[in-house]
């Protein structure tokens, strides 16, 4: 069978190919539009923006390729935007025409009482009778407990019409889940990372060796409840130890050398080796799996082949996002070159990565907006990346401190909150400054002003970290978050000062965030991973269950 990638060139291709090659396949990008003419199954994924897809597809001539190759009858999949490229239009980019299969348009979510993008693991309620043998193009569609992750701020708004699969519910909003026509088939969710129940998608889209026969409506009255899971993140810190081995490490307050050894050695913390560990992550659970490089670069990242290695090594057999930070910015070489943040970025989503973490940048980038009265110039490196890529691809991770004042009018220019944790000096207020060079120096900047900025810049996600609370296993920062989460409207990952599974249910509860991160208590096995699980879905939380290997 000759399968066919078409990949134009945006965002994270790698981890689509690693999973049809897990499933025993192997798959061919598309060089040309000769090759579209020769592929017996195409499979399409798309990122970013919808009128950029579809200004690409029109440069290559790929649309009137892929045109042609649908009404031919051959299996098409198509994948997240190359599911919405489908539609006749967009509201992501009003007067661009799509491909116009399915007679709909896409629409972006109403932010005003849940954050967007949509962002996480949900399940879907199936709208078609699936019959069976060469009609099952998709024989695992969430009509059990399965889950599939979804990250996208437009959707084809569920009419119950013939061509609807399957349907998801975000909020009160019911959207299509993925389609099915002839032969065509397409999710808005990620497949190739979803984890099993993904990879069993793709296998049946890949097993199937016809046209789905008369499609059947089940009846419309199925429920479609909002199944969005709070998702559960294991962060890996990635250094090189004195050895010039990259190893997974953790510090107190960012120190990473252990100062307890009997022989004065001080050496890096060695927690494990960053492939194996986040391999084990994917199978004891883990929503996500980010990276954040903290080793010395010896030139730019751009050229840090171990890292990128990390990268494409992990994607072979782990099937959840990864996020990776360190070194995401402008930057000039030893020659005096100049290398943008959006190609630094670029390195790593090829290398396999769906997510770049941006930190002092974003704060350098927050001030300038300021400075110039809130104008986007488009230059800073949020702008360039969200706008290839998309937002979704974008987090922003801030590490803010407690400032302590005795009054709100000692901090005019900040956003001052009263405190159940008297300061030093008995003081009932403070606010949040924001960091730069991993915690060392502080700016003129507190974490509303902050987040407020960069969203509006483009970024897609907050990690919030708390250098107070690092380390400590008292729990998060819940006043912290609770100030991050009613500023912004895009989703907020808490990080720093989990010790006890009863600290996950905390910060969901009192601030509502979409995710909580961890990294020592389960690098270490003091809080082992599945077992926040365990306890969060006896809370009655909506969790990802662990699913067995194919």
């Amino acid at each position: 069978m000759t399968i066919y990638l078409l990949d134009y060139g945006a965002g994270n291709v790698r981890s689509l190919v690693n999973a049809v090659c897990k499933l025993g396949y192997a798959i061919r990008p598309v060089e040309s539009l000769e090759d579209i003419d020769k592929a017996e199954k195409l499979i399409f994924p798309g990122v970013g923006a919808f009128g950029s897809a579809m200004e690409r597809l029109a440069a290559t001539g790929y649309d009137k390729a892929l045109e042609k190759y649908i009404a031919s009858g051959r299996p098409f999949m198509g994948i997240c935007v190359g599911m919405q490229v489908l539609c006749e239009g967009s509201e992501e980019s009003p007067g661009v025409k799509g491909l116009g299969l399915f007679p709909t348009t896409v629409k972006k979510f109403d932010s005003s009482t849940k954050a967007v993008p949509h962002m996480g693991w949900n399940g879907t309620t199936v709208q078609q009778e699936q019959g069976s043998g060469a009609e099952a193009w998709i024989n695992h569609a969430g009509e059990d407990e399965s889950r599939y992750y979804f990250v996208h701020s437009y959707a084809v708004p569920a009419t119950d019409a013939d061509w609807e699969f399957s349907t998801s519910r975000y909020g009160e909003e019911r959207f299509v889940a993925s389609v099915r026509r002839g032969n065509v088939f397409a999710t808005q969710f990620h497949p190739e990372k979803s984890g099993w129940a993904g990879l069993k998608v793709l296998r049946s889209f890949l097993e199937c060796d016809g046209v789905v026969g008369e499609q059947r409506r089940v009846a419309s009255t199925l429920a479609t409840p909002d199944r969005l899971t709070k998702r559960i993140i294991a962060c890996l810190d990635v250094r090189a130890n004195d050895q010039g081995d990259l190893v997974v490490t953790k510090g107190d307050q960012y120190d990473v050398r252990d100062r307890t050894a009997a022989d004065g050695s001080e050496e890096v913390r060695n927690l494990g080796q960053p492939v194996d560990l986040a391999r084990r992550y994917f199978e004891h659970g883990a929503d996500e799996v980010a990276f954040l490089n903290i080793t010395a670069f010896r030139d730019l990242p751009l050229e840090d082949l171990p890292m990128l290695e990390v990268l494409k090594r992990t994607s072979e057999s782990v099937f959840v996002p990864l996020t990776i930070g360190g070194g995401i910015r402008d930057l000039v070489d030893g020659t005096g070159r100049v290398v943008p943040a959006l190609a630094v970025a670029g390195a790593y989503f090829r290398s396999g990565a769906d997510k770049v973490s941006i930190g002092s940048d974003a704060v350098y980038a927050a001030e300038a907006y300021f400075a110039s009265e809130k104008r986007l110039t488009g230059t800073t490196a949020i702008e360039q990346i969200a706008k290839a890529y998309g937002v979704q691809a974008v987090v922003v991770s801030v590490d803010p401190r407690r400032v302590y004042v005795d009054s709100p009018e000692s901090a005019p220019t900040h956003n001052v909150i009263r405190t159940d944790f008297p300061g030093p000096k008995g003081e009932r207020f403070c606010w949040y400054q924001c960091t730069v060079k991993g915690g060392r120096e502080g700016r003129d900047i507190d974490v509303v002003q902050l987040v407020s900025a960069v969203e509006a810049l483009g970024a897609g996600e907050i990690l919030l970290n708390c250098m107070d609370k690092d380390g400590t296993n008292s729990g998060y920062d819940l006043e912290l978050i609770t100030q991050v989460r009613n500023a912004v409207s895009i989703p907020v990952i808490a990080s720093s000062g989990a010790g006890r599974v009863e600290h996950f249910d905390e910060v969901f509860r009192k601030t509502n965030v979409e995710a909580a991160l961890a990294a020592g208590i389960f690098h270490r096995e003091e809080v082992p991973l599945q077992s926040v699980k365990t306890y969060l879905r006896g809370k009655a939380y909506q969790v990802r269950a662990v699913e067995p290997p194919l």
